[in-house]
C-alpha cells in the first residue's frame, strides 16, 4: 500500500482523506495546524506543526494540495528528502527556472513528480504534440465574478495572452493552462473570461497539430465544501494515486 504524506489540509485533503483506498494518509502538514490536526483524527494520519518533522517522517509520497506557494516552499525539499511528489498547483512550474530546478532534483535523486490532470481532460494525447508538434493550442476558461473577486452584470474577456502571464495575474484560478502547456510542450494560449450567467467554471481547449485537431469542453461541478474548487481536480488526485501501482496502464 503506498503511504502518503499530505501538504494542504482543505477542501482537496478532505476529499483525499475520505477516499483512502489503495493508499494510506501517514502524515499530515499544513500551516494552519488546526487544520492538519483535524483531518489527522478523521484519516488516522499523524499531523506535523513544522515541515522539517513531516518531510523525515516515514511515508513514501508528497502530496501537495495547497497553493503555488506551498509547491514553491516545499517541492525541492520534499524530492531531496527522498519522496516522490504529486503536484495539485501546477502553477508554480510557469516559472521556467523553477521548473527546471525541480525536474534537476528529481533526476539527481531518482524520483518522480506528478502532475493530475486538474479540472480538464485530455492532457494524455495532448502529449503527443511534443512528437509530432502543435500548431495551436487554446484554452478558454469561463468563470463565475465571486471566483475571481470580480464585479460585472456581462460576459466580458479579463485577460488573453499566454499561460505563464495568466498565472502571475490569477495564480489560484487558471492552473489548468500550465498543465496543457507541460504537456505539449509548448505555453498555452490563454483567454480568461467572467460571467455573471455561469454556475460552473467551464474550460474549452482548442488543438490543432499534425495529427488533426480537437475541442474538448469541461463544466466543472463545484467541490460539495468548497464552490472555488472543481470536484473534478479532487477526483484527479484520488486516480492518479489509485493507479500508481496498478499494472494496466491506460493512455499515453
Amino acid at each position: 500500500m503506498i503511504s502518503i504524506g499530505l501538504i494542504g489540509c482543505g477542501n482537496i485533503g478532505h476529499i483525499i482523506a475520505k477516499y483512502q483506498d489503495n493508499f494510506e494518509i501517514r502524515a499530515l502538514f499544513d500551516i494552519v495546524p488546526e487544520k492538519s490536526h483535524e483531518l489527522a483524527l478523521i484519516c488516522g494520519g499523524t499531523a506535523y506543526d513544522n515541515f522539517e518533522a513531516f518531510i523525515r517522517s516515514d511515508f513514501d509520497i508528497v502530496v501537495e494540495a495547497a497553493s503555488v506557494k506551498a509547491v514553491r516552499l516545499f517541492g525541492e525539499q520534499s524530492l531531496l528528502n527522498n519522496k516522490d511528489l504529486v503536484i495539485m498547483s501546477v502553477g508554480a512550474l510557469a516559472d521556467k527556472a523553477y521548473l527546471s530546478l525541480l525536474t534537476d532534483t528529481a533526476k539527481k535523486n531518482h524520483k518522480k513528480i506528478y502532475i493530475p490532470s486538474g479540472a480538464i481532460m485530455g492532457l494524455d494525447n495532448i502529449k503527443t504534440g511534443q512528437i509530432a508538434g502543435i500548431n495551436r493550442l487554446l484554452l478558454r476558461t469561463t468563470k463565475s465574478p465571486a471566483s475571481l473577486g470580480l464585479q460585472t452584470s456581462e460576459r466580458k474577456l479579463v485577460f488573453s495572452g499566454k499561460s505563464n502571464e495568466c498565472i502571475k495575474e490569477f495564480p489560484k484560478n487558471v492552473n489548468v493552462s500550465v498543465a496543457l502547456g507541460l504537456a505539449a510542450g509548448t505555453d498555452a494560449d490563454v483567454e480568461l473570461w467572467v460571467d455573471p450567467g455561469v454556475d460552473r467554471n467551464i474550460h474549452e481547449i482548442f488543438v490543432e497539430g499534425e495529427f488533426g485537431d480537437a475541442y474538448i469542453k469541461v463544466r466543472n461541478v463545484p467541490s460539495p465544501d468548497n464552490a472555488a474548487t472543481s470536484y473534478l481536480a479532487a477526483l484527479s488526485i484520488l486516480t492518479l494515486l489509485r493507479n500508481l501501482e496498478n499494472p494496466l496502464v491506460i493512455g499515453t
